[in-house]
């Protein structure tokens, strides 16, 4: 049983609607603009070496990862089977809405790392998800959430919707350790802007990620 970290007033949502409806038409657009993708590919780059097996947990068209590096295995989760079937990065992938179903069709101990980009604020029962990715990462993987500032103001619920990004961070992070995670390596950071307006000083989409590590034994 998860540990439950939230009450059922923070994980309501605006728009209480099937989210399959929300995401049945596919989006090819990128959610991010191009300074937060390359930070996080270089996350990934450094973080997930080529043997693992890759599970990218509400992924979408693209998965992020760098180009020039072959895993064992990139696993696909999401909502939309158009964007998921366009994902060049996806060896399989599965449909499942994690706000009905939090349980993942996965053996113990058979993932290296999880990435979830732009996903954790969407979900409302995050605990059993937490539990899930815990007992499917073997020891010594990890699960990587990033997100910015950015979302579906409708479909997020009221934990994000009311929060900071630093109580983002810490909520995610309390999430994953009331479920046995370790303490979680937290990033922040700013990015530059694109263009002209980096020329400038101007600022991109910041970048947020919680880095969590399964113990080994």
């Amino acid at each position: 049983m998860a540990v439950q970290v939230l009450n059922e007033a923070e994980r309501r949502k605006l728009d209480s609607s099937d989210d399959a409806l929300f995401y049945a038409e596919p989006r090819f657009v990128q959610h991010l603009d191009g300074a937060f993708r390359r930070r996080l590919t270089a996350l990934y780059r450094e973080r997930i070496p080529p043997c693992a097996v890759v599970l990218d947990l509400m992924s979408s068209w693209v998965s992020h990862l760098p180009e020039d590096i072959t895993y064992e295995e990139v696993i696909g989760h999401g909502l939309n089977g158009a964007e998921l079937a366009a994902n060049p990065r996806l060896d399989r992938h599965w449909l499942q809405n994690l706000n009905q179903d939090q349980h993942l069709p996965l053996a113990d101990a058979s993932v290296d790392a999880v990435l979830m980009v732009a996903g954790w604020q969407y979900l409302q029962r995050p605990e059993p998800v937490a539990a899930e990715l815990l007992r499917v990462v073997r020891p010594g993987g990890q699960v990587i959430v990033a997100f910015s500032n950015r979302m579906f103001f409708q479909k997020a619920p009221q934990i994000w919707t009311d929060g900071s990004d630093r109580d983002h961070l810490a909520y995610v992070s309390r999430v994953l350790q009331a479920q046995g995670w370790p303490a979680p390596q937290l990033i922040a950071e700013p990015t530059r802007a694109e263009g002209p307006m980096g020329w400038l000083g101007g600022q991109g989409d910041p970048f947020f990620a919680v880095v969590a590590e399964k113990p080994t034994p």
